[in-house]
């Protein structure tokens, strides 16, 4: 038995891959030179794709590169700046099938009153902004040849009010409705358009308590979380969504939280 008052405990898997799965398809991972993105473009070139993967970081993305060959095609772009996503759009070339919408940034966990302005732009920018032009960029292509699957990254946060500061949560409630409103809009036009809800995840980016109060809320609401997922988990989740095998998944929300959101 676990000793509970430790904390949520790594959780242990084994990754079981599909081979063959995304054979002859092109999918935009963002957020791929490090945790959750790393991850699904790594399974996604395993199961046979090529990914054109996306990062601020030149040398986070060589080390991809070096990782996973030639099927992995490199960008270093700012997904905020539409000429960085014009980039983006030109390496990948004349089809996208797909687009895993993973990069963002987490805020420093304060509430509405605390909020500096420039920490909440830089959030919104990126998990907001950042989604929406990449989503921008590559629909038109789906909606001419009426196929394409998006998978956008929320969070536990744009379920509930207790898992973050008030820029991140509200940034995660955009995206959530983001993606529901395209799902419903594009629902007969071939394209399926969802998101993952992620809990506790094992990666580089760090929480941040920049105040009392938010320390003193939030931390309570994490005390609930069961267990923390290794990346690896969450690009399963993103890579099935992504696959033809969630053919009639559109407008979904799937809570990859281990059961916090059923606290």
């Amino acid at each position: 038995m676990s000793d509970a008052s430790a904390g949520p405990q790594l959780q242990e898997w084994d990754e079981h891959i599909t081979e063959g799965r995304f054979d002859g398809r092109i999918i935009i991972v963002t957020g791929a030179g490090s945790g959750i993105g790393r991850a699904t473009a790594s399974r996604i070139v395993r199961e046979g794709g090529r990914v054109v993967g996306v990062d601020v970081s030149q040398e986070r993305l060589d080390e991809v590169a070096a990782e996973l060959g030639g099927r992995f095609t490199p960008v270093a772009a700012d997904i905020t700046d539409e000429s960085g996503v014009a980039e983006i759009i030109a390496a990948a070339g004349d089809r996208v099938d797909g687009l895993a919408n993973v990069a963002g940034i987490m805020d420093r966990m304060q509430p509405a009153h605390e909020v500096e302005r420039s920490t909440w732009d830089r959030v919104m920018s990126v998990n907001v902004t950042g989604t929406f032009l990449m989503m921008q960029a590559v629909l038109p292509g789906m909606l001419e040849r009426g196929e394409g699957a998006i998978v956008n990254v929320a969070s536990e946060a744009g379920l509930r009010g207790s898992a973050a500061g008030a820029a991140y949560t509200a940034s995660k409630h955009a995206v959530v409705g983001l993606t529901k409103s395209s799902a419903f809009m594009y629902a007969t036009s071939g394209l399926r358009i969802n998101a993952v809800a992620p809990g506790g995840v094992a990666t580089n980016i760090e929480s941040q308590f920049a105040s009392e109060l938010g320390a003193q809320r939030i931390q309570r609401g994490m005390a609930l979380i069961p267990s923390i997922s290794q990346p690896s988990q969450q690009a399963a989740s993103i890579t099935f969504l992504l696959s033809g095998d969630a053919t009639n998944l559109n407008g979904a929300v799937l809570p990859t939280d281990g059961g916090w959101s059923a606290a």
